[in-house]
């Protein structure tokens, strides 16, 4: 099983996930927080923009257009990386816990 490398932009916030993990579950894992809501592809709360690397949707057709995906957006709570990602997530946080 392949392990790569996602780094959310602008704040450079990096973790690891695998191919079968969907990226937002492989970034709570790492104490990342991202906007989520559905988690099934539908809600849209939690798009981010590729901007470089591969990801693929687990869901054939996740609420995202034609030219949305087109233009790389994803919907994380049902894409998984396929290679090293750069995602434009200007919401994402590191979660501190005291």
């Amino acid at each position: 099983m392949s392990v790569h490398t996602i780094v959310l932009l602008p704040g450079a916030i990096g973790f690891e996930a695998d191919g079968q993990t969907s990226i937002l579950h492989a970034a709570e894992s790492a104490g990342i927080e991202l906007p989520s809501s559905c988690r099934n592809g539908t809600c849209r709360t939690c798009i981010c923009r590729v901007r470089s690397g591969e990801a693929r949707h687990l869901i054939e057709w996740p609420s995202l257009s034609f030219d949305e995906k087109r233009e790389g957006w994803i919907l994380p709570c049902v894409a998984v990386a396929e290679s090293r990602l750069e995602l434009e997530a200007p919401l994402a946080r590191r979660v501190v816990f005291d």
